[in-house]
């Protein structure tokens, strides 16, 4: 295991990997917060709620099968393809702000990948299981392993079932970026939001963007981190 004692202390070069996730993440959340805040002062011209714009964007997609409903908290807005519904959370659903219009435009981008059968997604979904699994039970492989004496099978075992989440995590930035994408050219198009007002919108998705980049590169270097300290070990 790299590393090395300085007096009482151990002096572990990974530590950094750690230090740079957690920097990359406090400031992804600051910048969402403070632009979807800023912008959700911001009163659309068109007038229309999160709920109206979703409802306007799926019609004018010719999707009919989707039901819009709200949920409680604070940015838990997301669409479920298990049952087909627009959630949108408390400060999304009856907000006519150009924050709201657009958070709400970005998860009927969801719903149009699913209906138009967007192969990311698509492939997003088949790993959810997967994902869910290697980051459940990843950690525990590898302090089994540790504990076993530093057997290099179970440990091994550990970081290849976190890579599954991993790669989860990297699948979903092209979907995410593809959403935002999708919901900034029909709130043009529908005439939900003008040029200036789409300008806005762009800023806080774009914060919005950066918290899965943020927890992509988080997931990266902590797989680095795992793969320096016991990917050289060959121990079982």
């Amino acid at each position: 295991m790299p590393g090395r004692y300085y007096g009482y202390y151990y002096y572990d070069p990974t530590y950094m990997l750690i230090v740079i996730s957690v920097l990359i993440s406090l400031f992804a959340q600051f910048l969402v917060n403070s632009r979807f805040s800023k912008y959700s002062r911001v009163r659309s011209r068109s007038g229309m709620t999160g709920a109206q714009a979703a409802e306007r964007i799926l019609q004018s997609q010719g999707i009919y099968d989707v039901a819009i409903q709200r949920v409680s908290g604070k940015l838990t807005d997301h669409y479920d393809p298990r049952n087909k519904t627009l959630n949108l959370s408390d400060a999304v659903y009856a907000s006519t702000s150009v924050a709201a219009v657009g958070v709400a435009a970005h998860e009927c981008g969801h719903a149009i990948q699913h209906a138009r059968g967007y192969a990311p997604l698509s492939f997003r979904s088949a790993l959810v299981p997967v994902a869910n699994i290697g980051s459940q039970l990843s950690w525990l492989f590898i302090i089994l392993g540790i504990f076993f004496g530093g057997s290099h099978t179970l440990i091994m075992i550990g970081i290849l079932m976190f890579s599954a989440a991993v790669l989860f995590q990297l699948v979903t930035l092209p979907v995410e970026f593809n959403a935002s994408g999708r919901a900034l050219k029909l709130l043009s198009e529908t005439g939900i939001l003008q040029k200036d007002e789409v300008s806005d919108t762009r800023k806080v998705l774009s914060a919005a963007a950066l918290t899965y980049v943020a927890a992509a590169a988080t997931a990266v270097l902590q797989l680095l981190r795992l793969l320096r300290l016991f990917g050289g070990n060959d121990r079982d």
